[in-house]
């Protein structure tokens, strides 16, 4: 058996940043390395670099219903090399040693407006590197590693430095009686962050009514999955942070509260430029009065891979 006789093979990468991520046109350098058991017969290796997406979801199914199923897939890059080739010489196989094996490998990464690696609900985009291990008369043997692709968000664009506001307000009715004025004014800094910062929301309260109230806030992901042509979509809404501030009193005319809420180190950055997956971000910001709806005030984000500064807004 092969396996039996392949061991302890590795592919290392000579890493290009902390996050050890690649982006479009990089060059992937690094050296593959394995141990053989046994002499043995490799016609060539090869290394191949994909990128794909693929998405998948049924619905209906049970009692006198047809299980219907929509999918899709999309090939951004398909590139061969190769490592070692049989001998030239021959035409034939090479013949390895018993022992340990180590080869360098460079590959660069296509230029392209191609989405960042990402793991969903119902579909993925990744980026993976294959080595094959070619014998004769045997079927490749292959080891196949994940890359981590990040689509560089140019954070240059203003309307990720800029701050956001957004407001909302109702009154609540008790039978004939009918309360004062219930609003909130919520703001935060701009509308670019990082995965593992932390969003300060400035929230301001007016609670006219009988009741307190709880400001809240939290971090939504959506991820929406297409078929091609968007015919048909599926939405899954994950809920990845959440936060309570302090209890505003009843008749309460002015109430500043500052709401932190980091984001998860491992959140995915917003995918926009893949045509069956979308990624998304907002921030919901509710003012919580007992017995009555919501106030709710949403912002957009976008998950970007680099520091986005803010931009304090400029008055006149």
């Amino acid at each position: 058996m092969f396996q039996n006789t392949v061991k302890n093979f590795k592919l290392n990468f000579n890493a290009l940043n902390q996050g050890n991520t690649f982006s479009s046109g990089d060059v992937m350098t690094g050296h593959i390395s394995f141990d053989l058991t046994k002499e043995t017969k490799i016609s060539s290796i090869t290394m191949t670099l994909t990128g794909k997406a693929n998405v998948h979801w049924s619905t209906g199914g049970g009692k006198n219903r047809r299980r219907r199923h929509y999918s899709a897939k999309l090939d951004f890059f398909d590139l061969k090399s190769v490592i070692v080739q049989q001998n030239s010489a021959t035409g034939g196989a090479a013949t390895f040693k018993a022992g340990t094996h180590v080869y360098p490998f460079t590959c660069q990464v296509p230029q392209g407006n191609f989405p960042s690696s990402f793991h969903g609900v119902y579909g993925h985009i990744t980026y993976n590197l294959t080595v094959a291990v070619y014998r004769p008369w045997h079927m490749s043997k292959d080891f196949v590693t994940e890359c981590n692709f990040v689509n560089r968000i140019n954070t240059n664009q203003p309307e990720l430095h800029a701050p956001l506001s957004g407001s909302n307000s109702m009154t609540v009715c008790c039978l004939w009686c009918t309360s004062g004025p219930i609003e909130m004014t919520a703001s935060i800094e701009k509308k670019g962050f990082m995965p593992g910062e932390t969003v300060k929301i400035i929230c301001e309260f007016i609670n006219g009514s009988s009741r307190t109230a709880t400001p809240k806030v939290s971090l939504q992901q959506r991820q929406v999955f297409y078929t091609h042509n968007k015919n048909h979509r599926r939405m899954h809404v994950k809920k990845l942070m959440s936060s309570a501030g302090q209890l505003v009193s009843e008749r309460i005319s002015d109430r500043r509260t500052v709401i932190e809420l980091t984001i998860p180190s491992s959140a995915s950055l917003t995918i926009s430029n893949c045509s069956i997956i979308d990624v998304e971000y907002l921030i919901e910001v509710s003012f919580s009065v007992r017995g009555s709806p919501d106030l709710d005030v949403l912002f957009p984000i976008i998950m970007c891979d680099t520091p986005v500064d803010a931009h304090p807004p400029s008055y006149l």
